[in-house]
């Protein structure tokens, strides 16, 4: 009579190789849970990154770099090196140009951060007056979907139309990050007659002057001793407000406005970066996803958006997608389902032939169930489905099946040649092999939490692979341990009672092999 193991390990394995209903119970939840959390989980390029790094910039009309180094640089670096949990300051001049860069430790608190480096370029003394408004940005991880390109034989302006629209149309289905690359602000040119200047007896300097003082806001240093910065000027950019600038004042009251002696003129984008398409005018459109965004959700909805413009559209103006990046996303998943699906015919056919057709079906099972439920995982604690994760799932088809093979020839071994009965062999099988495959796998497990001793941003990119590695060891030792022997005790029963017509290519192997 088979006497059950008194250890803990042994207890457990014997409790649920007896009670089907538990293993079966245990091995549908790993299945539902992982079939709903694929459909939930997010599928994106990268992985979501957090960048500690935050900008300040600059302009100085006019100013070399070397003069930039000493009266900016030099002004504002002392107040950053001061901040807390700053990692390093790398600033660059160039010719009326600055720009400082700060890294920050690992874990610092970004929001704070912020607010100190504004802080202390407030705070800054003696910077020169004549320099623009000095810029403060944290940046930001960028993960592109896919980008759009717009084109054809018609006016710049058109275009730019056309993928305002499309940018609007994405804004209202909650797609907020894209950038237009291609076009410019408009030119407004001013044209002066000589006729205008001979009869109110003013120069192209003086008007010139008078645009100048209007059309830009430039910084006149602080207030007392607060924090405080004061701007002259109101940037009028407009049509409207520039007509309305006043060129001359004179003793009566009245005042000689720019459209009193000037025509302003509109003329078409200016391109600061071409963009063509066989020869025809482009415009492109890159759409970036959210912190939370989902790259094949936001990729349905771009191709719905250009298809509904299109329609739109005239006939010689084409839109299509480039660069798509979801398609890299599907076609690992492929590469997934593919191998997945290579591996479990593999492992049925080796299977097969080693032992019978019933055992070789219960082992490769372990494939889909340790998957779903490592998918499952990686949901709950926040992962993604990318490309990086995917690797580490792919990576893992060829050895998340190891455990139960090992576990199920034994127990056919077992019942083959100690004649022992199926449930006594299902459960000894387990218990035997449990040491052995535990240390394996623990091995395994210690040689990829390693990866997690990686620092900096690249070790937060690959902190993936460890993680999901580990969940589908882990989720192969349950199955292996705790649904397997159950079914192995049916599979033994079933091969003992009868011969099917299905386990005869694995008899006549194993007396060709045995021989």
């Amino acid at each position: 009579m088979f006497v059950r193991s008194n250890t803990f390990f042994g207890g457990i394995i014997s409790y649920f190789a007896r009670h089907g209903t538990l293993a079966n119970l245990l091995l549908t939840l790993m299945l539902v849970i992982g079939l709903v959390s694929l459909t939930k989980i997010r599928a994106q390029f990268f992985p979501d990154v957090i960048i500690e790094t935050i900008t300040v910039s600059t302009s100085w009309k006019g100013a070399g770099p070397e003069d930039i180094d000493e009266n900016l640089v030099g002004v504002l670096e002392p107040g950053l090196v001061g901040i807390d949990s700053v990692e390093s300051i790398k600033s660059v001049s160039r010719d009326g140009k600055m720009r400082i860069s700060i890294n920050f430790e690992t874990g610092a608190d970004m929001s704070k951060a912020m607010q100190d480096v504004k802080d202390a370029v407030d705070e800054a003394q003696n910077l020169p007056e004549n320099i623009d408004e000095i810029n403060v940005k944290r940046r930001q991880w960028r993960d592109r979907v896919t980008n759009v390109v717009i084109s054809g034989p018609v006016p710049l302006e058109q275009l730019s139309r056309f993928a305002d629209e499309l940018a609007q149309g994405l804004y209202k289905l909650g797609v907020s990050k894209t950038t237009i690359s291609g076009v410019s602000a408009p030119i407004l040119r001013v044209s002066v007659p000589q006729s205008a200047m001979v009869k109110h007896d003013v120069s192209l300097s003086m008007i010139a002057k008078a645009i100048k003082s209007e059309a830009e806001a430039n910084p006149s240093g602080d207030l007392g001793e607060t924090s405080t910065r004061i701007k002259t000027g109101s940037a009028k950019r407009k049509v409207q407000e520039i007509e309305n600038i006043v060129v001359r004042s004179t003793a009566d009251g009245s005042k000689l406005l720019v459209s009193d002696v000037a025509i302003i003129k509109v003329e078409g984008l200016s391109r600061g970066m071409a963009f063509f398409r066989e020869d025809k005018p482009a415009i492109f459109i890159r759409v970036d996803r959210g912190a939370q965004g989902d790259a094949l959700d936001l990729q349905k909805l771009v191709e719905t958006t250009t298809n509904d413009l299109s329609k739109t559209l005239p006939k010689d103006v084409s839109i299509e997608l480039a660069g798509t990046r979801s398609e890299a996303i599907k076609n690992r998943l492929n590469i997934l389902l593919k191998n997945g699906a290579q591996g479990l015919c593999l492992v049925l056919i080796l299977l097969f032939l080693f032992l019978s057709a019933r055992t070789a079906f219960w082992v490769a099972l372990g494939i889909p169930a340790a998957m779903l439920f490592s998918i499952a995982m990686m949901y709950a604690v926040g992962l993604t489905l990318n490309m990086i994760s995917l690797f580490a799932l792919i990576l893992c088809l060829g050895i998340v099946v190891d455990d139960a093979i090992v576990v199920g020839e034994h127990a056919d071994f077992r019942a083959r040649r100690f004649k022992e009965s199926p449930v006594e062999a299902a459960e000894r099988s387990a218990i035997r092999m449990g040491l052995p495959v535990f240390t394996a796998t623990l091995t395994t497990v210690l040689a990829f939490a390693g990866l997690v001793a990686v620092g900096g941003r690249f070790g937060r990119i690959i902190s993936d692979i460890p993680f999901t590695v580990i969940v589908v060891l882990l989720a192969s030792l349950i199955e292996c341990f705790l649904i397997l022997p159950n079914h192995m005790k049916h599979a033994l029963t079933f091969k003992l009672q009868t011969t099917a017509w299905y386990d005869l290519p694995s008899e006549k192997f194993n007396i060709l092999f045995r021989y």
